[in-house]
Formats: C-alpha cells, structure tokens, sequence
C-alpha cells in the first residue's frame, strides 16, 4: 500500500535520524566543555550574509523541518490517522493535554516572574528522539502504537508552531508579512489550477520565507504555510506532496536536525545544577516529566470514556502512559522555543541543560514502561 510505504518511510528516517541526534548532541557536549569552547561557540557565531551560521539553521533549515511536519500533517489528515474525525479524536486530545497540563506546570512556578515567556518550552514533542527511543524496542512494538506517537507528535508540534506564531512574535512588520501572504495565496491559485511541477512552489516558498523573515513573524512558519500550499491530489507516488516529502525525508533526518543539535547544544556545564531549582526549572522539568505523561493520558482517558473515540484493538493503557513519557522528550522543539523564549545567554544555557535532563528522564522512563510492558504482553 502506498500511504502504507510512505508513513514507513517517514517512521524509518526518524528513528535513524534520533538515534544520530543522540550522537550530535554528545559530540557537541564533549567539545563546549574543553579548551576547544570558545572556537566551537564562535564558530556557530560567525556570520553568513547578513546572519550567524546559528541563524541559518535555526530560521532557514528549520523551516525545512517544519515543511515536512507540515507535509507529514497534510497526509494524516487526508488519508491517515487524522482523516476519519473518530480515529483522530485519540491522538488529537492526547496532543492537546500533552500541551495543556505541562503549560499549566510552567505557570504554577512561573507565573508573573520574568521567565514566565518560557510556557511553550515544556509543551513540545522531538518527532526523532521519541520515534527513535521507540524504535529501540524492536519489531514487537504494536503498529497502532508507533502510529499513535507519530500523530501525537505531528499534532503536537503544529500546536508548538501556533504558540510560536501567537506568544514569540516581535515587532511586526506589515509590508513584509502581507507580501509573504501575498505569496502563499498566490501559490494556492497555481495549486487551484492544478500545477503540479514543484519548481514555481519552492520558489514561492523561498520568497514567502524571505519575507516572512523580516516580517517579526518566525520564517519556519513558512514551512507549514508552503506544505498545505502544494497539491496533494490522490496522495500516490506521483503527486507534488508525496514527491517532496519523499525527497525531504533523509535530508532533514541526517542533514537538517543534526546540524540544529551540534548548533544549539553546546551547553557549558558548571554552576547550571542551581537551575534545576529555578523556577523556569521546575517548570520545564515538571512539563516535561510529569506534565507530559499526565496530560497524555487523561485526556486520552477522557476522550475514551465520554466515548468520543475508542482504544485501538492493540493498546492499553500502558502503552498510551509509555507513549506519554516519550512524548515527555522535548530536547529540538524545547531548545528552539527557549531561543524565541528568553533572551538571556545565561538562562537560555541553563534552561538547555534542563531540557536535557528532563528529556534524558522522561525517555529512559517511557522506555522502560513499554519494555517491560511489551514483555509481560509476549509472555501471556
């Protein structure tokens, strides 16, 4: 089945490119605490054009990221997951809970403080580490499961790019974002018209995230905007999305997100032990680790008893709590909103290394959930 090939496509490049985030991420850790800090750092500072190579990836590369989140979404909602409302309410509510109950855990230490900016941080979903973690336990994993964590996650970062859009917006300027909407609306009429060549659609996207950029407004905006911009049509082999994502997915996996951990987690390690009893501390670890798991499951909980939605025939309980530990693993979309969060080097650093650990956590736990669930489901 081509949808089928597709969302295995997409399961396989994010378990793969995880697993080399995990090893990125070490390898930037090693470097920002020896002699070879200040090089490295500055490196990362050094300029390109009119921005840092850091600004690069964050603000363009990333954008990319976001097209083929944006594209991965377009496919659930027409013909996977998310295409039949009933099969959609499970994993939507959990996402929704996944955001709310963590956001409300930020508040409850943050509330009024100068950090309180930082309430998106705790609500995010890394699709590669969680899909890698899950991945490590192997073919036993039920394909309900490791769909309903890929829908989870898709919505999840969709609310993240809202709460982006909404809450981390600056000054705006309003030439250059009704140019940049100019552009996307321009880019429907040709998807109205049944263009289909991808070429007039990448270079729209490229105009519309130059103006975006200087809009106020985050570009990688534009990579959803662009993604919902190009047509779908049946969904097959030969259509413009199914192309585009297809070609999008090894270089985000191994290009794309490896480059944005060996940029922004050259956390330096010292006295940042105090900001884990910071009350942006708290709060992202609380999100994260016990913000997370809870939210998942009781609104999933909810959604099944009211009768909304039912189980699918292959999960249990466990599983959605395993699943909601692992979506507790924020690291790339944590980090990349505690950048528009806190301007701060010194809180921004901090909160990094709490992000770590609360990511470290939250997916060593879910981990274990679900292996040693997996394991008794084997032995029955």
């Amino acid at each position: 089945m081509i949808i089928t090939q597709l969302y295995r496509e997409f399961y396989r490049s994010e378990k793969s490119g995880g697993l080399l985030l995990i090893l990125c991420t070490i390898i930037s850790l090693v470097i920002a605490n020896t002699n070879l800090q200040a090089s490295y750092i500055n490196f990362w500072h050094s300029g390109i054009g009119e921005m840092r190579i850091e600004q690069w990836i964050n603000d363009g590369l990333m954008a990319v990221f976001f097209l083929l989140i944006g594209l991965e979404l377009e496919r659930e909602i027409y013909v996977g997951e998310l295409s039949e409302i009933r099969n959609a309410i499970l994993p939507v509510s959990a996402a929704i809970g996944g955001m709310v109950v963590p956001a409300g855990i930020f508040l409850l230490f943050n509330f009024g403080t100068g950090t309180q900016s930082g309430v998106g941080i705790p609500t995010a979903t890394d699709i590669a580490f969680s899909l890698g973690i899950l991945s490590l336990l192997g073919k036993k994993v039920p394909i309900s499961l490791k769909i309903f964590l890929t829908a989870l996650a898709v919505v999840d970062d969709l609310g993240a790019i809202i709460i982006i859009a909404l809450f981390y917006t600056g000054t705006l300027m309003w030439t250059n974002l009704l140019i940049s909407l100019m552009i996307f609306f321009g880019l429907l009429v040709i998807k109205r018209f049944r263009v289909n060549n991808l070429i007039p659609y990448i270079l729209g996207g490229i105009a519309m995230w130059y103006f975006m950029l200087h809009s106020g407004i985050h570009p990688t905006i534009t990579g959803v905007l662009l993604a919902f911009a190009i047509p779908f049509g049946t969904g097959d082999q030969l259509s413009p999305s199914y192309r585009l994502q297809h070609m999008l997915h090894k270089p985000v996996a191994f290009l794309v997100l490896p480059l944005f951990a060996l940029a922004n987690t050259a956390i330096i390690f010292g006295n940042n032990w105090d900001a884990f009893t910071e009350p942006y501390g708290l709060g992202v670890m609380g999100g994260l680790i016990i913000g997370k798991p809870l939210g998942i499951t009781l609104f999933s909980l909810a959604a099944v008893l009211t009768g909304l939605c039912s189980m699918p025939g292959e999960l249990n309980w466990k599983h959605i709590i395993g699943a909601g530990f692992l979506a507790g693993i924020g690291f790339t979309m944590s980090i990349f909103i505690t950048l528009l969060a806190f301007d701060d080097p010194f809180i921004i650093n901090n909160t990094k290394a709490v992000i770590l650990g609360a990511s470290a956590i939250a997916g060593v736990t879910g981990f274990l959930i679900l292996k040693r669930t997996l394991k008794e489901e084997q032995e029955q």
